[in-house]
């Protein structure tokens, strides 16, 4: 098992176990690894301090080991997924503008304004704000159609 120190794309810190470095891999890969304050599913690793065993190991063994230097070459599958990271957080920023720009923000009244707008008690527009998980899917048992979007507070809130 290893502990990740973990980072989502909100600024969020959180730890989590995984069996391996593939697992935690593929689970991110696959959008798996969700935020426990935001249910972001943009994670990365956050830089953590290594915890070493000195069982077997001399003292100036330890500190006669080169650190690794901070601008040292990344490898081109290392290089590829910031370059991934980047345009999906990219994507995700033009996705909150043009919703924050082209919907009315309800806050926490999402839930009803939705329902409203689906039963036609309100006028049909895009529309933006808060739920609950327990909110989230009683809409989608209703067959409201709506979409979890990975948004930190508003900017203006």
């Amino acid at each position: 098992m290893i502990l990740y120190e973990l980072r989502c794309a909100n600024g969020h810190n959180f730890e989590a176990w995984f069996r391996s470095s593939a697992t935690y891999d593929s689970q991110a890969e696959n959008g798996e690894v969700e935020c426990p304050s935001c249910s972001d599913t943009v994670i990365e690793k956050a830089p953590m301090a290594p915890r070493l065993s000195r069982v077997g190991v001399e003292k100036s063994a330890i500190a006669d080991a080169p650190a690794p230097a901070a601008d040292a070459p990344k490898s081109p599958a290392e290089s590829r997924a910031r370059e991934v990271a980047k345009e999906i957080l990219t994507a995700i920023k033009n996705v909150h503008n043009h919703v924050e720009e082209n919907c009315d923000y309800v806050g926490d009244k999402f839930a009803d304004e939705a329902r409203a707008i689906h039963y036609g008690d309100a006028e049909e527009r895009g529309i933006y704000g808060e739920a609950t998980s327990d909110e989230a899917k009683e809409l989608e048992e209703e067959d409201i159609p709506v979409q979890r979007l990975p948004f930190g507070p508003r900017r203006d809130s």
